[in-house]
C-alpha cells in the first residue's frame, strides 16, 4: 500500500517515516542511489507499507546543508538582547540568509529582564519596525503564544552561542531539561559516530537546531538578489529598475532612509553585505 509520509529521522540508512499518527522505520528505494539522490530528514515521501519502504522523494521546498533538512517553514532567530548584546549586523544577515532559502525568519528577543528601562523601550521599537516589515517577533517569555504558532511546522532554531536557545526549549517543552550548552546533543547531534539527523517533536511541531546557520556567510547571494531579502526595500519604487540603492541618484530606498522610514541600521547592514559579497 503506497502513501504520503514525512521522514522525521535518519540515522545512517535508516528513516522513520511518520504517517499520520503512526511511525515506520523504512529504507530508501535502491533506484535513488542509481539516481544519485538521498531521501533526508523533513522530506515528503511516498511509502510502500508493505515493504516499509521509501518510493518517491516529492518535490522539496528547500533544503539546508548543516544538518541536512528539508522543507523547512520557518527559522526562529533566537536574539539575545544583553549577555550577549544584541547584535543588529548578525540579525539582519540571518534573516537575509533565511529568506533567501524560502524559509519564514521569526524573531525572539531573549533577556529583556536584564535590561534598563530605556533599553527595553529600544527593543519595544525594534520589535514594531521588524513587525511592520512583516516579520514575526517574540519575547521569549511569550511562549504560549509561540506553541500556537509552531504547531505543525518544521522549526530551526538560529542564533549565537548564549543567545538563549536552551532556555526557549525548557520552556517550550520541560521534559527536555536541557542544561545550556548541551543544546546540540538534547536535539540529536553530538557523539554520534553515524549520520543521524532528528526532528523532536514539541508542542505540535518539529524542531532541530541548525549550528551551521550561525556560521553561514552571504556566498549563495548576488549583489543583486540581496537587495530582495531586505522586505521593506520593495515598498519603493526607483527611477532605475536595477537600483542598487547605493550610489544611485533618487532612489527612493535611499530617501525613505532619510526620510526615517526605514530603520538606519537596516540600510547601513544592507550596504555591509554589499561590500562583503563583493569581496
Amino acid at each position: 500500500m503506497l502513501t504520503n509520509g514525512q521522514i522525521i529521522r535518519q540515522i545512517s540508512n535508516l528513516y522513520t517515516v511518520r504517517v499520520g499518527s503512526s511511525i515506520y522505520g523504512c529504507r530508501a528505494r535502491g533506484k535513488f542511489r542509481q539516481e544519485k539522490i538521498s531521501p533526508v530528514v523533513g522530506d515528503n515521501v511516498l511509502v510502500d507499507l508493505d515493504k516499509n519502504v521509501i518510493t518517491e522523494i516529492k518535490e522539496r521546498k528547500n533544503i539546508l546543508q548543516r544538518p541536512v533538512i528539508a522543507n523547512v517553514d520557518v527559522a526562529f532567530i533566537i536574539a539575545s538582547t544583553k549577555n550577549p548584546n544584541l547584535d543588529l549586523n548578525l540579525l539582519d544577515k540571518l534573516i537575509s540568509v533565511i529568506t533567501f532559502n524560502d524559509i519564514t525568519p521569526v524573531i525572539c528577543f531573549t533577556k529583556l529582564d536584564l535590561l534598563t528601562e530605556k533599553n527595553k523601550e529600544m527593543i519595544t521599537n525594534l520589535k514594531k519596525y521588524y513587525e511592520m516589515i512583516g516579520i514575526k517577533v517574540f519575547y521569549n517569555t511569550e511562549i504560549t503564544e509561540i506553541k500556537k504558532y509552531i504547531k505543525g511546522k518544521i522549526v530551526v532554531l538560529a542564533g549565537q552561542t548564549g543567545a538563549g536557545k536552551s532556555s526557549l526549549l525548557n520552556k517550550l517543552d520541560s521534559s527536555l531539561n536541557i542544561k545550556t550548552a548541551e543544546i546540540s546533543q538534547a536535539l540529536g547531534r553530538g557523539k554520534h559516530t553515524t549520520r543521524h539527523v532528528e526532528l523532536y517533536s514539541i508542542a505540535g511541531g518539529y524542531i532541530a537546531d541548525t549550528p551551521g546557520f550561525s556560521a553561514l556567510n552571504l556566498s549563495d547571494i548576488s549583489i543583486d538578489q540581496l537587495k530582495y531579502t531586505f522586505a521593506e526595500f520593495q515598498n519603493y519604487e526607483c527611477k532605475f529598475r536595477n537600483c542598487l540603492h547605493n550610489k544611485e541618484k533618487e532612489c527612493k530606498v535611499k530617501e525613505a532612509v532619510d526620510n526615517k522610514k526605514i530603520l538606519q541600521s537596516r540600510y547601513n547592514n544592507y550596504i555591509l553585505f554589499m561590500e562583503e559579497i563583493s569581496k
